[in-house]
C-alpha cells in the first residue's frame, strides 16, 4: 500500500501532462477553422458550384495546410483555386485570413436528391458541404415553349418563343425542321438573323424564335407544327399550335359589277358601291375615301359602316360631281374601304362630255356668223 501511494504523485504528473497536450491540441484546432456562409445549395444537373470558403487562422503562429475534398459522389469533381492558381495547400498568416474558392461539378447524369461531402483542411479543420440536386438527370437535348399555344386571324403571323436546351457534354450543332401543313411558311430565328440550324455549347442553352405565317385563304380550326432540332447522337422535339380564328377580307364593287360610268363636266352622278365582307370574320369600322382629279368632289353615305357580318354585303351611294371646266375624256377615280383588319380599292374610269348648253352655244355663234356675213353679201354686195 506504501509503495502505491508512493507512485501517485508519478500518476498525477502524467495524467496533467495528457490534460494539458489535449487542450494543447483542441486549442490548435480551434484556432484554425473553414467558413463559408453558403454551405448548403440547390442546383440542377449538370451545373458549377463556386464555394467561397475563408480559411482563418486565430493563433499567433503562422499555420499551414493540405487542402482536400472527401466524400465526393462518383463522377463528381472539383477544384480549389485562389487567385487563378490551382491550389492543394495554404499558408494563413498569424490572426488573419485567406480566401479560396472550391468549384464543384456537378454530372448531367445524377439522380435527384441531397449529396454531402466535407472540404478538409489536414488534420486541423473540416468544412462539411451538402448539395441538393432538384431534378432527376438526364443526357438529352430539350426543346421547349413557354406558349405553345396561339390564337389569330388568317392574316396573322405568329412568334413562337422556343429553348434549345443541350444537356450532353459535347457542343452540338442541330438542323432545325418544321412538318407544317402546305402552303404555311416557317422560318427560325436565333439573335434576330434568320438560321436553318444553331449551335448550343455543352450544357448550353440557345433562344430560337420560330415565325409561323398561314397561307392567305386558310380556314378556320387549329393547327398543330411539329418542330425538331436534330444532330446525328441526340433528337429533341416540341408541337407549336395555330389556331384561326378566321379569315379577313374586303371587296369594292358595284351590284352589276360594272366599273365605269359617265359624268357631264360640272354635273353629278351617282354610283351606287357594294361593300363586300368575302372573309369568315366581321370586320367593323369601316370607313371609305376617294382619290379623283382635282376639282373634282367625291361624297359617301353613308361614309361609315359600323359592323359588316361575315359574307354579308353593304349598300353604299357615292356621289361625284366633276369639275365644271374638266374637258372631254376619259377620268379615274379611286374608291376605297378600309377597317383595321383588311382593306380593298376600285377603280372607275368615268367619261366626262361637255354639257348641251355649250353645244347650242357653238350652233348658235355659226348662224350668228353665217347670218352676218349673209347681211354683209346683200348690203354690200350690189356695189
Amino acid at each position: 500500500m506504501k509503495r502505491i501511494w508512493n507512485k501517485a504523485p508519478l500518476f498525477l504528473i502524467l495524467m496533467l501532462a495528457l490534460v494539458a497536450a489535449a487542450a494543447t491540441h483542441t486549442y490548435a484546432a480551434q484556432s484554425f477553422s473553414l467558413y463559408t456562409p453558403y454551405p448548403s445549395i440547390t442546383v440542377t444537373p449538370g451545373e458549377s458550384i463556386n464555394f467561397s470558403v475563408d480559411v482563418l487562422n486565430n493563433s499567433s503562429d503562422i499555420a499551414e495546410s493540405d487542402l482536400q475534398v472527401t466524400g465526393l459522389p462518383a463522377n463528381w469533381e472539383a477544384e480549389l483555386s485562389a487567385d487563378g492558381w490551382s491550389v492543394q495547400q495554404i499558408a494563413v498568416k498569424p490572426n488573419s485570413s485567406q480566401t479560396l474558392t472550391m468549384q464543384v461539378d456537378v454530372p448531367l447524369q445524377v439522380d435527384k436528391g441531397t449529396y454531402h461531402f466535407q472540404l478538409v483542411a489536414g488534420g486541423r479543420a473540416s468544412l462539411p458541404l451538402s448539395v441538393t440536386v432538384s431534378e432527376q438527370g438526364t443526357y438529352k437535348t430539350e426543346l421547349t415553349s413557354d406558349q405553345p399555344n396561339m390564337e389569330g386571324h388568317a392574316g396573322s403571323t405568329f412568334n413562337y418563343q422556343t429553348t434549345l436546351r443541350n444537356r450532353t457534354a459535347e457542343k452540338q450543332l442541330y438542323a432545325l425542321t418544321a412538318e407544317a401543313p402546305q402552303g404555311w411558311d416557317v422560318q427560325f430565328k436565333v439573335d434576330g438573323k434568320a438560321v436553318s440550324s444553331a449551335n448550343v455549347d455543352a450544357n448550353g442553352t440557345r433562344d430560337i424564335s420560330i415565325d409561323i405565317t398561314p397561307p392567305e385563304k386558310v380556314k378556320s380550326g387549329s393547327y398543330k407544327i411539329p418542330i425538331k432540332a436534330a444532330t446525328n447522337s441526340t433528337t429533341a422535339s416540341t408541337e407549336l399550335e395555330a389556331v384561326i380564328t378566321g379569315s379577313y377580307d374586303l371587296e369594292v364593287t358595284t351590284p352589276s359589277g360594272l366599273l365605269s360610268t359617265d359624268v357631264t363636266a360640272g354635273d353629278e352622278k351617282k354610283l351606287q358601291l357594294s361593300i363586300n365582307n368575302t372573309g369568315t370574320a366581321d370586320l367593323h369600322d369601316i370607313s371609305l375615301s376617294s382619290s379623283a382629279p382635282a376639282n373634282w368632289e367625291v361624297t359617301f353615305e353613308p361614309s361609315k359602316i359600323t359592323k359588316l357580318e361575315a359574307g354579308k354585303s353593304a349598300e353604299v351611294t357615292a356621289t361625284l360631281k366633276a369639275d365644271n371646266k374638266a374637258i372631254a375624256g376619259d377620268y379615274v377615280v379611286n374608291v376605297s374601304a378600309s377597317a383595321p383588319e383588311a382593306s380593298s380599292e376600285a377603280q372607275f374610269r368615268i367619261a366626262v362630255q361637255t354639257s348641251v348648253l355649250w353645244g347650242w352655244l357653238g350652233v348658235l355663234i355659226i348662224v350668228a356668223v353665217i347670218a352676218g356675213v349673209y347681211y354683209l353679201f346683200r348690203t354690200y354686195g350690189r356695189r
